[in-house]
């Protein structure tokens, strides 16, 4: 069963799209799940203190199976999660000059079966009503699982990179899933959004240490109150609860998720 579930599993490249001002003296950082590549300059970034946020793109060479509402969500959903995790450390301003500035690029991403997932969440159906009460989880099947991979710096005013990070991750039998091709992606995105941030709030690599506990404010932020900053308000609220729950159900996430601001306005 495990090597069933492990040769299943969507493997993540580290692509690189150009975007980067450099991809000099990078080092392979690697976590548990993801893979990565990446370079700080711990002094420089640590004396920042102000932080702006470019919307993520999905970069020209990128072939995305995607609609348009699909990719605002994906990338939106990166950008939320660099805006609650930067608002650690770092005052985020909206236009304002800043002692840094980051971008993020998607450069390859493969979309989820929606078929597979709803075979999945069949069977945990099954499982609950054949043995209702047995802790037993039950694993996605591991085929038709999406990966996404991005390249994002930070740069200071005069476009100097002080960090910069290639980071690939794919979704595994143990990820919950959701019936849409974005699915994956769009859960990826988040997840990505948290390691470079932490990178930059820590001025470290985010992968191999002893995971820090986020404060209050990121918590209530994450479960769909207001952000800490006005800047982060225009990529919209977190699903919050409703979102735990979607995501729990396999629901597609623009059923939970709105997006950014923005795209309310359109």
């Amino acid at each position: 069963m495990l090597g069933l579930l492990v040769s299943g599993c969507a493997t993540a490249t580290l692509d690189q799209a150009g975007s980067l001002r450099s991809y000099d003296n990078m080092e392979q950082s690697d976590g548990m799940l993801t893979r990565s590549k990446l370079r700080v300059s711990k002094e420089e970034v640590l004396a920042a203190k102000t932080i702006r946020i470019v919307p993520t793109v999905f970069s020209d060479g990128t072939a995305v199976p995607f609609t348009a509402a699909q990719r605002r969500l994906v990338t939106n959903a990166a950008d939320r999660a660099l805006c609650a995790g930067l608002s650690e450390r770092f005052y985020v301003v909206a236009s304002e000059p800043a002692d840094l500035t980051v971008h993020a690029v998607i450069t390859h991403v493969v979309p989820t079966d929606p078929t597979a997932v709803g075979v999945s969440k069949g069977v945990s159906v099954a499982k609950t009503i054949l043995l209702p009460g047995v802790p037993v989880p039950v694993p996605r099947i591991p085929v038709g699982l999406g990966s996404l991979s991005l390249e994002a710096e930070a740069r200071d005013p005069a476009g100097q990179q002080k960090a910069a990070m290639v980071w690939g991750r794919a979704a595994n039998a143990f990820d919950s899933g959701r019936m849409s091709e974005e699915g994956d992606a769009y859960g990826l995105a988040a997840s990505f959004g948290g390691d470079f941030s932490q990178m930059l709030v820590t001025g470290v690599t985010p992968f191999g240490g002893v995971p820090s506990m986020p404060s209050m404010q990121r918590l209530g932020f994450l479960l769909g109150g207001a952000p800490k900053y006005p800047a982060c308000e225009a990529f919209g609220r977190a699903p919050g609860l409703v979102g735990m729950v979607g995501d729990s159900a396999g629901v597609p996430p623009d059923w939970t998720d709105k997006g950014p601001v923005a795209a309310k306005v359109e």
